[in-house]
């Protein structure tokens, strides 16, 4: 933990992280954030001093996954920090996780930075899997910037909305099979706190893995499974980009048998700022959940571009107003 004052020279490494130090009212104490943090819009003026070594906005889901197993399987990085800028920051807090390789440098990676660093910052490891422990990493973060009266603050009004939609949902009998596609090709189903969001919202995707990994699973999976609502949320997507995977999604065999898209209930949503980041916003995406799975009881008063209602034609897909439901 820092001095009575906190953390002064804060570096992210994580686009949540990035957004906790925002909602925590520290983003003039922010140095340096990775090529991923676009939110809020500030910190997209903040120095990067972390990319991807792939192009990956040049590539297709395929060959992102492809790309990721091999490097992984070699040992390989897939972020560049730059340690030049690093050492030009000298930050006295860096915010890192040791969830996911896919998702930030790893451990190796920020071992041999602290080893080049004339005054070796402290390392906090932000790790969550759960709703519950993404609240518990706000005031971590808090914590060592001398600030836990906000987080637990914050904490407080978002554990009151997430109650809010449960006692509502206690009531409703039925409870929609709901499948989270976390990735297309290959398909992988969601994990870590997304299970409990689905949950909360008054649905359950039984795919799903609550506390653990997202794996790849297989097409006769879902097609047994008759989810009711397929939600598509690949990790790391904005809306528009998930919009422009669609497509692909009518070639999976009996894909027009499934209830969800017998019934129009298939939704892109954006993944990045809604799911798969374990920030402040998985409140948000909680409620626009509640809405997409429930809308006669849960409206939706955030962003337009949360998602999109995907109808489909034989051979393709086409997209639908957000304000359809």
């Amino acid at each position: 933990m820092m001095s009575e004052t906190g953390a002064q020279r804060i570096v992210s490494f994580l686009p949540s992280a990035t957004e906790m130090v925002y909602a925590l009212g520290l983003g003039d104490r922010l140095l340096g954030v990775t090529h991923e943090c676009d939110f809020p819009d500030e910190a997209t003026r903040k120095p990067v001093v972390v990319r991807s070594v792939l192009p990956v906005e040049d590539m297709s889901q395929r060959d992102i996954d492809t790309a990721v197993s091999l490097r992984l399987r070699d040992g390989q990085s897939l972020y560049k920090v730059d340690e030049a800028l690093m050492r030009q920051l000298a930050p006295d807090l860096i915010l890192t996780q040791d969830l996911c390789q896919v998702c930030a440098p790893s451990g190796n990676e920020v071992t041999q930075l602290l080893a080049s660093l004339a005054h070796p910052p402290h390392i906090l490891w932000l790790t969550p899997r759960s709703l519950g422990q993404i609240f518990g990493n706000l005031r971590d973060i808090a914590q060592e910037a001398g600030r836990a009266g906000e987080a637990d603050r914050l904490i407080a009004r978002a554990q009151g909305r997430l109650n809010a939609i449960a006692e509502k949902t206690r009531s409703i009998a039925r409870r929609p099979r709901v499948f989270c596609m976390e990735w297309l090709d290959p398909i992988y189903c969601c994990g870590h706190w997304v299970p409990e969001m689905v949950r909360i919202a008054g649905g359950e995707d039984a795919l799903g893995r609550a506390g653990a990994d997202s794996v790849r699973i297989t097409w006769d999976d879902v097609r047994n499974y008759a989810p009711d609502v397929v939600v598509v949320m690949p990790c790391g997507f904005h809306l528009e980009s998930v919009l422009g995977q669609a497509d692909q999604l009518a070639d999976f065999p009996g894909w027009f048998d499934l209830p969800a898209v017998r019934s129009g209930r298939v939704f892109a949503v954006d993944a990045s700022s809604y799911f798969a980041r374990p920030g402040p916003r998985v409140v948000d995406g909680t409620e626009l959940l509640a809405h997409l799975i429930h809308p006669q009881h849960f409206g939706w008063e955030g962003p337009d571009d949360a998602f999109r209602r995907l109808t489909f034609e034989p051979g393709r897909a086409r997209k639908a107003s957000a304000r359809a439901l």
